[in-house]
């Protein structure tokens, strides 16, 4: 297991850095920095540059130190990963050697009580990445029922989706929902006992709003355009995911994009591929941590890593 300075164990490391194959002089992209986990790695492989986007601004603050470190040779944004072509292209990098997405919320923003992202503590119903937008707490005081159960269900993939809508509503109407630890026992006491599997039964409901909060599956779609548009010919994506939407999407994007989508029945044809793949797979199934680093993080248990190799052919561009 990888462990870093900053204690942070970043997932799959040793598969991602696999992946990317980093080389002296390249130029790599850490989308989503959080604790720098692959920036650190790459930088600490190879004598590489790297660029870390992060849209919450409490991430960039704390890097100094990491940036001081490495003496030039890792450059911070802040900003959406979804944006990193322009946000490297008005820096001055065209062409990028690899890039890799960490998705979902990192470890830093679980273990701080102030964000609301986590029922462990009792904190202010925040959830956002950044500080910009309507936090949970605003957009569950707003929902209507139907619309919170569609979330909850499409996002949380949660069964009783419906039942904690109810209850949702219900408890608004006699005081407004605005803590984690309020949320967590709404939903608790609508969800039923909690799993076999010991998983609370506020999880997925907490997972569906986060999702919600940040738009993070439309971020993923628009951020992996962006990666086929900033990578150069040969360059690599891996994509690190721990929610199955979002490993669909990716496994989607780049099965499309690779040229190696299903085939359609032949009672429904689909049309030829009219444009050259713009990416080739590098390995037709995601690439799961093993049992070794589940034992020693919890967190890779359900984390899957795609990736691909950029072929010369122009972006295809719209998601």
């Amino acid at each position: 297991m990888n462990k870093l300075p900053s204690g942070h164990t970043p997932v799959l490391l040793a598969e991602v850095l696999d992946v990317l194959r980093p080389k002296d002089g390249g130029i790599y992209i850490d989308g989503t920095f959080g604790a720098g986990g692959y920036a650190q790695g790459l930088l600490d492989a190879v004598g590489c540059r790297v660029w870390g986007i992060d849209r919450d601004p409490n991430v960039i603050a704390r890097a100094d130190a990491l940036v001081r470190r490495y003496e030039g040779r890792l450059q911070l944004v802040q900003g959406r990963f979804s944006e990193m072509d322009r946000l490297m292209q008005e820096r001055g990098i065209d062409a990028a050697d690899g890039v890799a997405l960490d998705l979902g919320v990192s470890s830093m923003q679980l273990d701080e009580p102030s964000r609301g992202f986590s029922f462990r503590f009792d904190g202010p119903l925040d959830m956002r990445m950044s500080s910009s937008g309507p936090t949970a707490a605003e957009l569950i005081a707003r929902a209507s029922e139907h619309d919170l159960a569609d979330v909850i269900f499409t996002y949380g993939e949660e069964r009783r989706a419906r039942p904690i809508a109810r209850a949702i509503v219900a408890a608004r109407a006699e005081a407004p929902i605005e803590t984690t630890g309020r949320l967590a026992e709404i939903v608790r006491r609508a969800a039923g006992p909690r799993a076999r599997d010991g998983i609370d039964p506020a999880t997925r409901t907490f997972q569906a709003l986060r999702i919600w909060v940040n738009d993070e599956l439309r971020e993923l779609e628009r951020g992996l355009v962006a990666a086929e548009s900033i990578l150069a010919p040969g360059g690599r994506l891996a994509v690190v995911s721990f929610h199955s939407l979002e490993d669909r999407t990716v496994k989607d994007f780049l099965r499309t994009r690779s040229g190696a989508a299903p085939a359609a029945s032949r009672h429904m044809p689909m049309p030829s591929m009219e444009r050259e793949p713009s990416f080739r797979l590098l390995s037709r199934s995601a690439i799961k941590p093993s049992d070794a680093e589940i034992r020693s993080n919890a967190r890779a248990r359900s984390a899957r890593l795609r990736a691909a190799e950029r072929t010369d052919a122009p972006a295809w561009r719209e998601a």
